[in-house]
């Protein structure tokens, strides 16, 4: 059988893909493990300065994996609840917090279904591209369920409280440029152009200040819950340490020599 989740690094650039094509991607217990093993793999390998996550095959994600969940139903309520809670708090979550805390970039390459879980995958990278053909619910409302995968602690915050509730509550599916109007995506391009458009963003982010983009991850993180008074400080610690790296020496003085800077990550 083969992976269901797999890795491969090509120069500074790291790409995820689920693989699962044949299940349009979906979440079992198997891919979840395999999702957190290529995970702690991504986090322990070196020279990567853009991520990209994506689904094999027509889509991203379809959510959890029903014809799972059907035999695991078939046990009793406690047992069950078991099964689910090993699954995510030993796979699932600590993924998320992996991939969340990459000092990389990370960008989604959405296209076909991005739901469930596959939607809160989406909601965690930092940025998301959107082929036309791209659709997005939340789902697990229409399960008879609340959600997993962090996806509650990223929706407020890219779309506000109450549109939160909403997409939670009421479980709609919205199309691609629905999800770019209210902000679950940066851009939405035509499906054949889509791999084009991400390995575009990724080259870009990758040629970029990589611990300049780590520092700046870390304070949007944070930012939220944060006292104004700590965001400075922390700001002023990670703008004096991005100082004392050549990318920055390299900035300042492509700037003024009006030509584009050559970074290096260091």
């Amino acid at each position: 059988m083969s992976e269901q989740v797999l890795l491969d690094i090509r120069g500074a650039i790291a790409t995820l893909t689920l693989n699962r094509p044949q299940a349009m991607n979906s979440l079992g217990l198997e891919m979840a493990q395999s999702l957190l093993a290529r995970a702690q793999e991504l986090q322990k390998a070196t020279g990567v300065k853009a991520v990209i996550v994506t689904g094999a095959g027509d889509h991203f994600m379809a959510g959890g994996d029903i014809k799972e969940f059907r035999t695991i139903i078939a046990a009793a309520p406690e047992a069950r609840r078991q099964t689910f809670e090993r699954l995510i708090v030993e796979c699932v979550h600590p993924a998320i917090e992996i991939l969340r805390g990459l000092p990389q970039p990370v960008i989604a390459r959405v296209r076909g279904a991005c739901a469930g879980f596959g939607f809160s995958l989406m909601a965690g990278c930092d940025l998301a591209v959107a082929a036309d053909n791209a659709y997005f619910t939340t789902g697990y409302a229409l399960l008879g369920t609340s959600a997993d995968g962090g996806s509650t602690w990223f929706l407020p915050r890219l779309v506000g409280a109450k549109r939160a509730a909403e997409l939670m509550l009421l479980a709609d599916r919205l199309d691609a440029q629905q999800a770019l109007s209210l902000g679950l995506v940066n851009r939405v391009v035509p499906l054949a152009e889509l791999d084009a458009a991400c390995d575009a963003l990724a080259q870009r982010l990758a040629a970029g200040p990589a611990q300049a983009h780590a520092g700046t991850k870390r304070l949007l993180g944070q930012s939220l819950l944060t006292p104004l008074a700590d965001q400075l400080r922390a700001e002023a610690q990670s703008f004096a340490r991005c100082s004392a790296t050549d990318d920055f020496a390299e900035g300042v003085t492509a700037f003024v020599e009006k030509r584009k800077p050559a970074f290096k990550g260091e």
